[in-house]
Order: structure tokens, then C-alpha cells, then sequence
């Protein structure tokens, strides 16, 4: 018990796109011995109206500092490594020894700093990735994808880029910053989610970047999954100065890493959007051009890759439907608080009276990557009779899983000898009808996995690498 307490721990980190969380691993047993998570409310508003997505990153900071200060000090002593993930393709920029800075209390303060531009920015229109160059990747560009927003900015807004020189995601901004990093090291998870990234050969498309007039110096350093890239350069909250911190990792491959426990298990991740993800065999290599099929094929660890159906819509579009709810309680002069709203959707869901609706939803809010920008939700076959509260809620946890089912069917699952399914996400874990929505429509055994998460499943992840 003594040696035990003694263990090294993992520091882990994920900045989610509500939520950050932080958890300590213990390196012996692989078991959380402490974990917090703080809501960031990072949200600002946006010249672009309905079309930006920008966070505070000030406010993510201090939610990430505020998880750290919550653990005990005597457990904070004994970390001896640190590992990021956090929301991918998104981008924020910085000036370089002038991004941050420590108080007189040993919190970071960041200064010379943009906001986030997340991933489910939307400023890029269809016509203006269509006049982009064409990557040399096999994934393709889309709005939120970093070097999207960043040819937009250039494009749009050139004084504000020039006032950077440094740039990449959050998470890479956060290594950064604890590691006193002078420039940014990026590994290729997060690279590939950027665009214009080829995955092979762990290279930018520079040339071609830089002859459509992309900011080509703000482009981080790329390196594998699994580098130390810097040492923090003083303690930290009782964590040991000259402590390693890994480069950033993506929250996608971080949350299979924790959930799936054999080769034949897929993921399905739901919280704020969704994705399905398998691994695919050794050996395997993307197509060398850009698709449209709704599957990509992402970096993963060890020089494999991930398939993933990875859906703009999911947990986002609940909570769209509830406040939508609440604002008509409002328009109607009561006020129901959010909370009830959720709770009283998801009772009514699950009547079996409410399970024969005939209605179609076809959930896409927020549009897909793999489709035209103007093919949105839509509802059709609506009856008198399907009218009620129960029946629309049930329709819509419906259509969102049939909406990753489009993506990646049944048959993909199968024919790569998928044999059950591993659930995780807040959205699915605590939602009996979204469950089983799954579980009919794949027909496929479902595990659950309240504690599995992006934060636990970085610190799993350099574990090997120790």
C-alpha cells in the first residue's frame, strides 16, 4: 500500500468544447486516483453573427487551472509527466514570449492572444473552400479546420494575422505554456484535423500553401504521438519544475484510446457532436486523394489509422432543442428551467406509447463536412397524431443515430469484424433512448463507459512511452 502511494502519476488534460477535465493516472496501475472538470462558459460573440464560433481562451485557461488547484498537493508532487488533448481542427494564435505570463500567485495569465476559432466555425462557405487550393492529403478541408479559418483571416482579416507568429490549437497553446515553449510543437493527430496536412510523410503542403498566400509561419513544427516536446520550466501548482510534457494530442483518438479494449470493438463517442471510429488493420493506407464519402481515416497511434464517421451533430443538437423549448416557455409566459426540460423529454421519450411515431428527423443542424453547407435538418411525414412532446423528442434521439448509421452502416462495422459496440460520450451515457436507439438500429452488443474520456485516455496513452 505504501509503494502504491508512492507511485508516479499522470497528469492528464482535455479541453473539451464546454469542458475542461483533468485526471491523474497512476503509471503501475493505470487506475484515476483523482479527477476534476470545470464548464469553461468560453463562448464569446462573433463578427460573423451565427457564423463564428469563438471561445475566450482566457476563460479556458483558468477553467484548466482552477481543475489542477482542486487536487492534493501531496498527489500533484508525484506527477512525473504531462499529456493534453483537447477539441480538434480548431485555431488560435499568439505572439511568441508575449502569449502568457505567471502572476505573483504562479497562474498563467495569457496575454498577446487571439480567441478560438473552434472547430464548428463556420465563416468558410462552400465557395470560398471551393476556390482553396486542392490539399495534397486524403482528408479534406472544411469549415472549423485550421488552415480554413487561418486562409479566411488572411484573406479577410490581414492585420489581425499580423500580429501573431505563432499559431496552433488549443491544446497545442496549453503545452506550450507549461512547457515555456518558444515555439510550438504540434503532433501529426492534430496536424491531419488542421487540413493540408499529408499524414504519410508527416508534412505540410508548404509550396502550395504558400503560393495561395497562407500565413506559412504560423505553421507549428509537427512530430508523432507520443514525443516529450518540452520541460515545464518551473513548478506548477506543486507539480515538480523540469517535468516532461508531451505534445497535444487529438480528444477523438484520446476517447477511442480509453474506450476500446480489443481490435473488434468500435466507439461511439456522443457528447457535443458524434463520432463512430474502428481500427483498421496494420499496414493499412489512406487513399492518396480527397474523398467525399462520409468515412476518413485518421491518424492514430503506432502508424495506424482510425475510419470514422465523425457527425457535426450530436449532443449540440439536443441542447438546441431544449432551449428552443425553454425560449416557447418563455414566449408563452411561464419559464420551465432547462434541467426539468431534459428530464421531462427524455421520460416522455421512453414511453412505449410515443416509440410507433411515423416522424422523420433528420437532425443536421449544423450541416455535415461531407455534404453541401445547404443541406440542413429537416422534418418530414408528419401526422396530427405525432404531434406530441414525446413522440418529437423520440424522432429526433432517432434520427441522430440514424444520421451516423448514413454514415458508417452496419455492413462497414461487419465487414471489418466489428462484433459490439463501445458507448461514451455524456450525451449517450445518460440517455436511455438514445442507448436504445443503438443497440436496435446496429443490432450489435453495447458497452457503456460512464468513466471513459479523452482526459484519461491521453495519460493511457504516453503511459508506453514512460
Amino acid at each position: 500500500m505504501a509503494d502504491q502511494a508512492r507511485s508516479a502519476l499522470v497528469l492528464g488534460i482535455d479541453i473539451g468544447t464546454t469542458t475542461v477535465k483533468a485526471c491523474l493516472v497512476a503509471a503501475d496501475t493505470k487506475k484515476v486516483v483523482e479527477s476534476a472538470s470545470r464548464e469553461t462558459k468560453a463562448s464569446t460573440s462573433s463578427d460573423q453573427g451565427p457564423l463564428g464560433s469563438e471561445q475566450d481562451v482566457h476563460k479556458i485557461c483558468t477553467a484548466l487551472q482552477f481543475c489542477v488547484s482542486r487536487m492534493p498537493k501531496e498527489q500533484l508532487v508525484r506527477v512525473t509527466h504531462i499529456a493534453v488533448s483537447g477539441q480538434m481542427h480548431g485555431v488560435v494564435m499568439w505572439k511568441a514570449g508575449q502569449g502568457w505570463r505567471r502572476n505573483n500567485f504562479g497562474r498563467y495569465e495569457t496575454e498577446t492572444v487571439s480567441c478560438l476559432y473552434t472547430w464548428q466555425d463556420a465563416r468558410c462557405s462552400s465557395e470560398f473552400l471551393r476556390a482553396l487550393p486542392a490539399p495534397d492529403s486524403h482528408l479534406r478541408v472544411s469549415a472549423g479546420h485550421g488552415c480554413a479559418t487561418l486562409f479566411w483571416l488572411a484573406r479577410h482579416r490581414p492585420a489581425l494575422v499580423d500580429e501573431y507568429d505563432a499559431a496552433g490549437t488549443v491544446q497545442d497553446l496549453v503545452v506550450s505554456m507549461v512547457a515555456g515553449m518558444t515555439r510550438p510543437v504540434m503532433s501529426a493527430q492534430n496536424a491531419a484535423g488542421w487540413g493540408y496536412f499529408d499524414t504519410e510523410t508527416r508534412s505540410w503542403n508548404t509550396d502550395k500553401l504558400k503560393e495561395a498566400g497562407f500565413p506559412v509561419h504560423l505553421l507549428p513544427d509537427v512530430t508523432v504521438a507520443g514525443s516529450v516536446v518540452g520541460h515545464m520550466p518551473c513548478s506548477w501548482y506543486g507539480i515538480p519544475e523540469g517535468t516532461p510534457v508531451y505534445a497535444a494530442l487529438g480528444d477523438l483518438q484520446c476517447s477511442v484510446f480509453s474506450s476500446m479494449e480489443t481490435e473488434h470493438d468500435a466507439v461511439m463517442n456522443l457528447s457535443t457532436s458524434a463520432q463512430l471510429s474502428i481500427l483498421l488493420p496494420e499496414g493499412f493506407k489512406p487513399p492518396p486523394s480527397v474523398s467525399t464519402a462520409p468515412v476518413e481515416y485518421f491518424p492514430y497511434f503506432k502508424g495506424r489509422y482510425l475510419a470514422v464517421a465523425a457527425s457535426l451533430n450530436g449532443g449540440n443538437v439536443l441542447a438546441a432543442f431544449v432551449k428552443m423549448l425553454q425560449q416557447w416557455t418563455h414566449e408563452l409566459g411561464l419559464g420551465v428551467p432547462e434541467s426539468k426540460i431534459w428530464e421531462r423529454i427524455t421520460a416522455l421519450a421512453q414511453d412505449d406509447s410515443s416509440a410507433d411515431t411515423e416522424m422523420c428527423v433528420v437532425p443536421m443542424l449544423f450541416g455535415e463536412r461531407h455534404l453541401d453547407e445547404h443541406q440542413r435538418a429537416l422534418v418530414s411525414n408528419i401526422h396530427p397524431h405525432s404531434l406530441g412532446l414525446g413522440r418529437v423528442a423520440r424522432a429526433l434521439f432517432r434520427g441522430l443515430i440514424a444520421n451516423i448509421r448514413e454514415m458508417m452502416p452496419r455492413e462497414i462495422l461487419l465487414e471489418h469484424g466489428i462484433t459490439r459496440i463501445m458507448g461514451s460520450g455524456t450525451a449517450l451515457t445518460k440517455n436511455p433512448v438514445l442507448q436504445r436507439e443503438l443497440e436496435q438500429q446496429y443490432d450489435l452488443p453495447v458497452v457503456y463507459g460512464t468513466s471513459t474520456d479523452a482526459a484519461v485516455g491521453v495519460a493511457l496513452a504516453v503511459l508506453p512511452h514512460l
